[in-house]
């Protein structure tokens, strides 16, 4: 089954903390860590991430453009994310799509939730990126911290003398 998840991109930089806070300076690097966050989170669940932002912060025709393997859509100029949200919500449902639209517009909660989509709030959201964070720092750290296994009982300072051997140092 495939699972798509539409972000409401300047309403989430508008709820998290962190990318709220960094807006009020670096808008375009809070879109930046946004898009950064979500293209982990798409790696990390395998569900497939389209961001969609408001035209009015960044003026011009509808864009499209493909960063991190994630598709990150900037609406035309005199329509709003909602707009296109709802939009590609009835153009992505089918039997075989599951539709997820994060977004904290409680209006438009109601509306794609109408349209047979699933919704997922800015909060809820930003813990699911968190806990994706701190099980990859996790994953990381064991992986680093894990010892070579060997079938043969050694003590750790010929484990160490053979690994340098197998890198060429001595």
């Amino acid at each position: 089954m495939r699972r798509v998840l539409l972000v409401d991109g300047y309403n989430m930089i508008g709820d998290w903390p962190e990318l709220r806070t960094l807006q009020l300076t670096d808008l375009e690097n809070a879109r930046d860590l946004l898009i950064e966050k979500m293209a982990e989170y798409q790696a990390y669940t395998g569900i497939e991430v389209m961001i969609i932002f408001d035209a009015h912060m960044v003026p011009g025709l509808g864009k499209k453009y493909h960063n991190f393997r994630m598709n990150i859509v900037y609406t035309r100029e005199k329509e709003t994310a909602d707009e296109r949200i709802e939009r590609l919500v009835k153009e992505l449902k089918r039997v075989d799509t599951q539709i997820y639209v994060a977004t904290s517009d409680f209006v438009e909660q109601r509306v794609i939730f109408a349209s047979g989509a699933y919704r997922k709030s800015a909060r809820e959201l930003r813990n699911e990126v968190i806990t994706i964070e701190k099980g990859i720092k996790k994953e990381v750290n064991e992986r680093i911290n894990k010892k070579v296994k060997t079938k043969l009982p050694i003590t750790d300072e010929m484990a160490e003398l053979f690994e340098k051997w197998r890198r060429g140092k001595e």
